[in-house]
Protein backbone atom coordinates (compact mmCIF):
# COMPACT_ATOMS: atom_id res chain seq x y z
CA UNK A 1 0.00 0.00 0.00
CA UNK A 2 1.14 3.58 -0.68
CA UNK A 3 2.31 5.81 2.19
CA UNK A 4 -0.25 8.11 3.16
CA UNK A 5 -3.15 6.10 1.50
CA UNK A 6 -6.10 6.00 3.17
CA UNK A 7 -7.80 2.19 3.94
CA UNK A 8 -11.63 2.71 3.77
CA UNK A 9 -13.03 -0.25 4.46
CA UNK A 10 -16.62 0.83 6.45
CA UNK A 11 -18.39 -0.88 3.84
CA UNK A 12 -17.40 -4.53 4.26
CA UNK A 13 -20.02 -6.99 5.69
CA UNK A 14 -18.01 -10.52 4.67
CA UNK A 15 -14.60 -10.89 4.86
CA UNK A 16 -13.44 -14.13 2.84
CA UNK A 17 -10.33 -15.80 3.64
CA UNK A 18 -8.21 -18.05 1.77
CA UNK A 19 -6.51 -20.54 4.48
CA UNK A 20 -2.57 -21.89 3.00
CA UNK A 21 -0.27 -18.88 2.87
CA UNK A 22 -2.90 -16.47 4.22
CA UNK A 23 -3.83 -17.91 7.55
CA UNK A 24 -0.76 -19.86 7.82
CA UNK A 25 2.45 -19.06 6.00
CA UNK A 26 2.38 -21.46 3.54
CA UNK A 27 4.23 -24.46 4.76
CA UNK A 28 3.00 -28.04 5.71
CA UNK A 29 4.41 -29.93 8.28
CA UNK A 30 4.29 -34.34 7.41
CA UNK A 31 5.03 -36.27 10.27
CA UNK A 32 5.42 -40.63 9.41
CA UNK A 33 2.36 -41.24 8.90
CA UNK A 34 1.43 -38.82 6.70
CA UNK A 35 -0.25 -36.23 9.26
CA UNK A 36 -0.19 -32.70 7.96
CA UNK A 37 -0.10 -29.50 10.68
CA UNK A 38 0.36 -25.94 10.13
CA UNK A 39 1.14 -22.98 11.89
CA UNK A 40 -1.55 -20.18 12.42
CA UNK A 41 -0.73 -16.50 14.06
CA UNK A 42 -2.65 -16.21 17.12
CA UNK A 43 -3.46 -13.12 16.52
CA UNK A 44 -5.24 -13.73 13.90
CA UNK A 45 -7.64 -15.53 15.37
CA UNK A 46 -7.90 -12.45 17.91
CA UNK A 47 -8.62 -10.07 15.11
CA UNK A 48 -11.13 -12.31 13.81
CA UNK A 49 -13.00 -12.09 16.89
CA UNK A 50 -12.88 -8.62 17.07
CA UNK A 51 -14.23 -8.35 13.60
CA UNK A 52 -17.27 -10.98 14.53
CA UNK A 53 -17.71 -9.14 17.33
CA UNK A 54 -18.25 -5.73 15.61
CA UNK A 55 -21.15 -8.03 13.21
CA UNK A 56 -18.55 -8.56 10.19
CA UNK A 57 -18.93 -12.41 8.99
CA UNK A 58 -15.75 -14.20 8.12
CA UNK A 59 -15.12 -17.50 6.10
CA UNK A 60 -12.54 -19.09 4.98
CA UNK A 61 -12.42 -20.90 1.28
CA UNK A 62 -9.68 -22.77 0.63
CA UNK A 63 -8.74 -25.57 -1.99
CA UNK A 64 -7.17 -27.69 0.94
CA UNK A 65 -9.23 -30.95 1.34
CA UNK A 66 -6.94 -31.39 4.56
CA UNK A 67 -9.46 -31.27 7.89
CA UNK A 68 -6.56 -29.39 9.22
CA UNK A 69 -8.89 -26.78 7.86
CA UNK A 70 -12.05 -27.29 9.23
CA UNK A 71 -10.39 -27.70 12.49
CA UNK A 72 -8.83 -24.53 12.75
CA UNK A 73 -12.19 -22.65 11.91
CA UNK A 74 -14.38 -24.93 14.08
CA UNK A 75 -12.07 -23.68 16.74
CA UNK A 76 -12.55 -19.90 15.43
CA UNK A 77 -16.05 -20.55 15.44
CA UNK A 78 -16.41 -19.42 11.53
CA UNK A 79 -17.82 -21.19 8.44
CA UNK A 80 -15.35 -23.08 5.88
CA UNK A 81 -15.59 -24.18 2.63
CA UNK A 82 -12.63 -25.96 2.01
CA UNK A 83 -11.90 -28.60 -0.81
CA UNK A 84 -12.75 -25.52 -2.93
CA UNK A 85 -11.66 -25.87 -6.65
CA UNK A 86 -13.85 -23.06 -7.39
CA UNK A 87 -13.55 -20.15 -5.20
CA UNK A 88 -15.31 -17.21 -7.64
CA UNK A 89 -18.61 -19.51 -7.47
CA UNK A 90 -18.06 -20.02 -3.59
CA UNK A 91 -17.89 -16.11 -2.86
CA UNK A 92 -21.00 -15.56 -5.51
CA UNK A 93 -22.99 -18.21 -3.82
CA UNK A 94 -22.37 -16.77 -0.39
CA UNK A 95 -23.12 -12.85 -1.63
CA UNK A 96 -26.62 -14.58 -2.72
CA UNK A 97 -27.32 -16.16 0.28
CA UNK A 98 -26.37 -12.94 2.23
CA UNK A 99 -27.61 -10.54 -0.11
CA UNK A 100 -24.04 -8.77 -0.56
CA UNK A 101 -22.80 -7.14 -3.71
CA UNK A 102 -19.16 -7.75 -4.76
CA UNK A 103 -18.39 -3.93 -2.68
CA UNK A 104 -19.58 -5.34 0.62
CA UNK A 105 -16.89 -8.23 0.37
CA UNK A 106 -13.26 -8.36 0.93
CA UNK A 107 -11.08 -11.14 -0.17
CA UNK A 108 -7.66 -11.57 0.87
CA UNK A 109 -5.55 -14.26 -0.84
CA UNK A 110 -2.07 -15.00 -2.05
CA UNK A 111 -1.53 -17.43 -5.16
CA UNK A 112 -2.75 -18.24 -8.49
CA UNK A 113 -6.17 -20.03 -7.14
CA UNK A 114 -7.45 -16.60 -5.89
CA UNK A 115 -7.28 -14.71 -8.77
CA UNK A 116 -10.71 -14.73 -9.96
CA UNK A 117 -11.94 -14.14 -6.72
CA UNK A 118 -9.74 -11.20 -6.21
CA UNK A 119 -10.91 -9.60 -9.35
CA UNK A 120 -14.65 -10.27 -8.55
CA UNK A 121 -14.76 -8.91 -5.23
CA UNK A 122 -14.89 -4.92 -4.08
CA UNK A 123 -11.94 -5.26 -1.76
CA UNK A 124 -9.55 -7.05 -3.02
CA UNK A 125 -6.29 -8.03 -0.49
CA UNK A 126 -2.78 -9.38 -0.94
CA UNK A 127 -0.87 -10.78 1.85
CA UNK A 128 2.79 -9.24 1.60
CA UNK A 129 4.24 -12.53 0.24
CA UNK A 130 1.61 -12.69 -2.68
CA UNK A 131 2.69 -14.07 -5.83
CA UNK A 132 3.35 -10.68 -8.51
CA UNK A 133 0.33 -11.76 -10.49
CA UNK A 134 -1.81 -11.10 -6.80
CA UNK A 135 0.29 -8.18 -6.05
CA UNK A 136 -0.44 -6.62 -8.87
CA UNK A 137 -4.29 -6.50 -9.23
CA UNK A 138 -4.53 -5.95 -5.12
CA UNK A 139 -6.11 -2.63 -3.81
CA UNK A 140 -4.25 -3.85 -0.59
CA UNK A 141 -1.02 -5.33 0.25
CA UNK A 142 -0.27 -5.76 3.88
CA UNK A 143 2.86 -5.78 5.47
CA UNK A 144 2.76 -8.90 6.96
CA UNK A 145 3.01 -12.42 5.40
CA UNK A 146 0.59 -14.50 5.47
CA UNK A 147 0.59 -16.47 8.78
CA UNK A 148 2.08 -13.79 10.75
CA UNK A 149 -0.14 -11.60 11.25
CA UNK A 150 -1.92 -10.69 7.85
CA UNK A 151 -4.82 -11.64 8.56
CA UNK A 152 -4.76 -9.49 11.61
CA UNK A 153 -3.95 -6.48 10.15
CA UNK A 154 -6.60 -6.84 7.79
CA UNK A 155 -9.07 -7.15 10.78
CA UNK A 156 -7.71 -3.91 12.08
CA UNK A 157 -8.00 -2.53 8.92
CA UNK A 158 -11.56 -3.00 8.58
CA UNK A 159 -12.55 -2.53 12.19
CA UNK A 160 -10.71 1.50 12.08
CA UNK A 161 -12.96 1.96 8.80
CA UNK A 162 -16.03 0.46 10.36
CA UNK A 163 -15.56 3.19 13.54
CA UNK A 164 -14.30 6.03 11.45
CA UNK A 165 -17.65 7.29 10.71
CA UNK A 166 -19.06 7.04 14.84
CA UNK A 167 -16.76 9.15 17.26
Amino acid sequence: MEEGREIEMNHIRLLALDFDGVMTDNRVLVDQDGRESVWCHRGDGYGIGLLKKAGVEVVVISMEPNPVVAARCRKLDIPCIHDCTDKLSALKNLAGQKNLGPAEIAFVGNDLNDLEGLRWVGTPIAVADAVPEILSIAKYVTTRNGGFGAVREVADWILKGDTAGHS
